[in-house]
């Protein structure tokens, strides 16, 4: 039991060292929530020895992990606050609603899929993670139930940012979005700096996987 759990270490020092480090990610306080939020509690179990291979995980009902190294960038481009009331789209596993939690006051995370919601509250719950609420619905065009946020950050890729996400920003919030299709996407840093005035910064070119919006799920009876 010691050598898997040293394993783990192992492969969580080398995750952090030979993936993230070199894609840029170099904030000692986003490394240190990447060496404390344990990534192996929110990856199946089948896939626990990929926990921190650089690749998109399955984590059920057609979904996927973002890569670590994403992950680590998009925490530290939106530079977390103690103070932030924070919006994730796409909870997923809850992994990257943890490590948003690790720094903000509240994370209001929400997922379309209420099997993936309930699997990621109970991950949550088990790993005490206390402030993130896990709600269902559809939230591809906003969420302005709590807004307006500190932080919002969109979990999958979207063809263009719906005008509603900026409009549920506080003036110096942040967002970060994968914007665009395949074979060109960018992830994008953009900030509210007045009522009406935003600056965007284009962070990497990438391609992850499409946010599951009503238009896009299919139901098979």
């Amino acid at each position: 039991m010691a050598a898997v759990k040293m394993d783990m270490e192992q492969a969580r020092f080398n995750m952090i060292e030979q993936q993230i480090r070199p894609w840029e990610v170099l904030d000692s306080e986003v490394l240190g929530i990447l060496a404390v939020v344990k990534r192996e509690d929110f990856v199946p179990d089948a896939l626990k020895a990929l926990a921190f291979a650089d690749l998109e995980l399955p984590i059920g009902n057609g979904q996927t992990m973002l890569q670590p190294k994403i992950e680590a960038r998009i925490l530290q481009e939106v530079t977390i606050r103690n103070t932030d009331i924070v919006l994730q789209v796409g909870t997923g596993s809850g992994y990257m609603a943890a490590l948003l939690a690790s720094k903000a006051e509240y994370v209001y995370s929400v997922e379309i899929d209420p099997q993936l919601a309930e699997n990621a509250r109970h991950t949550l719950q088990r790993t005490g993670v206390a402030n993130v609420s896990v709600e269902t619905g559809d939230a591809s065009q906003g969420w302005p139930v709590h807004s307006p946020y500190d932080v919002i950050v969109i979990s999958g890729s979207l063809p263009e940012l719906p005008e509603a996400f900026l409009q549920q920003l506080k003036i110096g919030g942040r967002l970060a979005a994968f914007i665009g299709e395949p074979p060109v996407m960018d992830a994008r840093l953009i900030i509210r700096t007045d009522e009406q005035a935003f600056n965007t910064i284009n962070l990497f070119e990438t391609v992850v996987a499409a946010l599951t919006t009503r238009k896009r799920q299919s139901f098979v009876f």
